[in-house]
């Protein structure tokens, strides 16, 4: 076996929430042309439709499934019907957040904070449950990757919505302890903590707060920030049998900007 053939990931199947657009998109691709099939989840049909056709021409079997992750009877159901339906499952990625809402602490109100703890935290948990729970069942071992952010370690400049460094700093804590909880079971658990990447959300961002993205850009060693397929090839890593000996790890990719 060659060093390139540990990152092939022939015969496995991925899971993957919010895995039609930005990041997500680029993680399921990856993972496809590394040799997995794939089962994506998203909200929107038109959008699973299209990563779904872009799997496919990678030559790789897919299933979509829509459900809205954030909402927890959506989420918990949708997870049993691809360990029932689609499994078995070998690779989980927790993908599906975001901040969503730019409102200051002292205005947030707990019925907010309560539904973007559940997007952002609260659906890694079920997914977790559900589809990990099937890893240990199955009794073959399987990858666990969660989508974190650099905001578990440092806050956002200028911007509201302190939900979102709290859920995902408890994110990366909830990958340490299943991390070591599951390690006797073959199952990693790492997480991905992503800095700043043009993704349709920072779009959207750079169209109506233009100042924020540009003073984030402007402390960024390296320049600028990431493009969505630069997260590929680190998904391809901790999924494959190269990161057989990592766990419980927070990789930081984020072109330099929590070194300053």
């Amino acid at each position: 076996m060659t060093v390139l053939d540990r990152f092939r990931l022939d015969g496995k199947r991925l899971f993957i929430t919010g895995g039609s657009r930005g990041l997500g998109r680029e993680m399921a691709l990856a993972i496809a042309e590394a040799g997995a099939d794939v089962v994506v989840n998203g909200r929107d049909a038109a959008s699973l439709d299209r990563v779904a056709e872009e799997v496919r021409q990678r030559g790789r079997h897919v299933e979509t499934i829509q459900a809205d992750m954030g909402d927890m009877k959506q989420c918990e159901q949708a997870c049993q019907t691809v360990v029932d339906e689609f499994g078995p499952i070998d690779i989980l990625i927790n993908n599906v957040g975001g901040r969503r809402q730019d409102i200051p602490t002292q205005d947030m109100p707990l019925d907010t904070w309560r539904e973007l703890m559940d997007l952002n935290l609260t659906s890694a948990f079920l997914c977790t449950k559900v589809i990990g729970g099937a890893m240990i069942q199955r009794g073959q071992g399987g990858r666990i990757i969660n989508i974190a952010s650099i905001n578990a370690m440092v806050a956002g400049r200028n911007i509201g919505g302190r939900h979102y460094e709290t859920a995902k700093a408890a994110m990366v804590q909830f990958t340490r302890a299943t991390a070591v909880d599951w390690a006797p079971m073959g199952i990693t658990v790492n997480a991905i903590c992503p800095g700043g990447f043009m993704t349709e959300p920072n779009l959207r961002w750079a169209k109506s707060h233009p100042e924020v993205i540009s003073s984030f850009r402007a402390m960024i060693p390296m320049g600028d920030h990431g493009q969505p397929e630069d997260l590929g090839p680190l998904a391809v890593y901790l999924a494959s049998d190269a990161s057989r000996y990592m766990t419980g790890a927070s990789l930081v990719i984020d072109g330099g900007y929590t070194l300053c």
